[in-house]
């Protein structure tokens, strides 16, 4: 699967997108942050406060309940405003 990371999250994380396997065991959004959360701390001080990362799988904005399969394409970003 490809992960993007965006704006504070990418500069937390130190890297623009990855490649990834899906992880054995992680079946959704939220079993992949607590997946990521565990390579480092970049990666766990970026998703420290999950309520302000959004996610997108597809170009879609899902929750974190949202099934993943190894062909997903998952961006996490900030919340984004508008005008």
């Amino acid at each position: 699967m490809k992960v993007l990371y965006f704006a504070w999250l990418k500069e937390k994380t130190g890297t623009a997108q990855e490649e990834l396997d899906l992880p054995d065991g992680v079946t959704d959004v939220a079993g992949l942050v607590t997946w990521l959360k565990g390579r480092g701390a970049g990666y766990d001080d970026a998703f420290a406060d999950e309520a302000v990362v959004r996610v997108a799988v597809n170009q879609e904005h899902v929750d974190s309940d949202h099934k993943l399969t190894e062909a997903d394409e998952v961006a996490f970003f900030p919340p984004v405003t508008g005008g």
